[in-house]
């Protein structure tokens, strides 16, 4: 499948937010590779699975 243009672009930086959300989270250091994994492998399929199910970045307390 190929992503080009807009579209292409806007799926790119969701990508790189739910790899840093993945990053950040309090998941296991194996649980945040699958992620990043599944995330980097199948880019819109993998976003989406993430969105609904993915570990959360850890929320700043104040």
């Amino acid at each position: 499948m190929e992503y080009a243009g807009f579209g292409g672009f806007i799926l790119l930086v969701l990508n790189i937010w739910a790899i840093v959300s993945v990053i950040g989270s309090r998941a296991s250091t194996g649980g945040k590779v699958i992620w990043v994994l599944l995330i980097i492998v199948l880019p819109l399929v993998g976003f989406i699975i993430w969105f609904f199910a993915g570990p959360r970045a850890a929320s700043a307390t104040v």
